[in-house]
């Protein structure tokens, strides 16, 4: 009698936090098609410990993104690419991809991708935001589309995780303010100036206001922080986890075009991205039932008062 093999998929995602977040639908829809398959996830070390908590991947693999001069690290990335894989769907679609299918992925190896070559190339996403992006590479490789309400979420508060029990009431339920943003991107920074002032205002409104990030945002948040002392600082006080916690549970989020925004949205809570000319709403706008977004060339032109009045908006409906 012969056994069946197991069917095995590699999903290649390095991130960032907002990419991986917008993901999240894929990646449910390509376990909810392919439901007996093994399938791994290749990503970037520091997303690690977050993708082992979901629920729709069976390994995860790391792939330090090192120089292609690194023939340690390249010839560990062809071994994961030339690996028993029925198929590899690339959500990634990058430089490095490419040049991974072009270098490392057998000839003879199913794709879907972008890449020159690919045995099943995506079509035009021009204009496409990134979560339909990657739900339609998931459909294509056999996903089948999850209702948004049943993807499950519950992995991000794992048991023996209590961790909005182990926070100061006060900070349940306030509205959460994202100040910082990727290093590399300064410019995406809405002013300081405007946090503050959209601050006093909610809490002149009876909020509490929180402040999340992490510590490479510490010189923007200390900096919002001496101009609104009443803000509770929880910046580099939470992991992934725990910060995804805080996020389900605020009353509205505000931030800029920055990972956490887009975890917080996904989650359900009334969220708004603040965008200037560096961000195109139609491929990166968040996704999620309660979301929204302001954009201004330049980004100081969004106004407190318009963030304020568009974030009520998005709470009461």
């Amino acid at each position: 009698m012969s056994i069946s093999r197991k069917e095995r998929i590699l999903v290649i995602k390095h991130g960032a936090l907002g990419d991986l977040v917008q993901g999240f639908d894929a990646f449910a829809a390509l376990r909810a098609g392919r439901p007996q398959a093994h399938i791994a996830l290749l990503t970037s070390p520091i997303f690690a410990d977050l993708t082992r908590l979901m629920p729709w991947f069976d390994e995860i693999l790391v792939d330090t993104r090192s120089s292609p001069l690194n023939l340690i690290a390249a010839y560990r990335v062809r071994a994961i690419l030339r690996d028993d894989w029925q198929f590899i769907v690339d959500m990634q679609c990058s430089r490095r991809t490419a040049r991974y299918h072009r270098h490392f992925a057998p000839k003879a190896s199913r794709w879907f991708g972008t890449a020159k070559g690919a045995s099943d190339p995506f079509p035009d996403f021009t204009g496409v935001n990134n979560n339909r992006r990657m739900l339609t590479a998931a459909k294509m490789a056999g996903g089948i589309e999850v209702a948004s309400d049943d993807v499950d979420f519950s992995w991000l508060t794992p048991a023996g995780r209590s961790v909005i029990a182990g926070l100061d009431p006060a900070v349940r339920g306030g509205a959460v303010l994202i100040p910082g943003c990727s290093p590399a991107k300064p410019e995406k920074k809405w002013p300081v100036e405007r946090f503050a002032a959209l601050a006093a205002q909610l809490h002149e409104s009876g909020e509490q206001v929180v402040v999340v990030g992490t510590n490479s945002d510490r010189a923007t948040t200390d900096a919002l922080l001496a101009q609104a002392p009443f803000c509770r600082d929880l910046v580099g006080k939470t992991d992934l986890v725990g910060l995804a916690a805080v996020l389900r549970s605020a009353s509205l989020v505000v931030g800029n075009d920055t990972g956490p925004l887009f975890l917080a949205a996904r989650l359900g809570a009334p969220s708004l991205m603040v965008m200037g000319p560096e961000t195109n709403p139609d491929m990166s706008a968040p996704t999620g039932a309660r979301c929204c977004w302001l954009a201004a060339d330049p980004i100081s032109e969004v106004t407190d008062a318009a963030v304020f009045s568009a974030v009520r908006a998005v709470q009461a409906g």
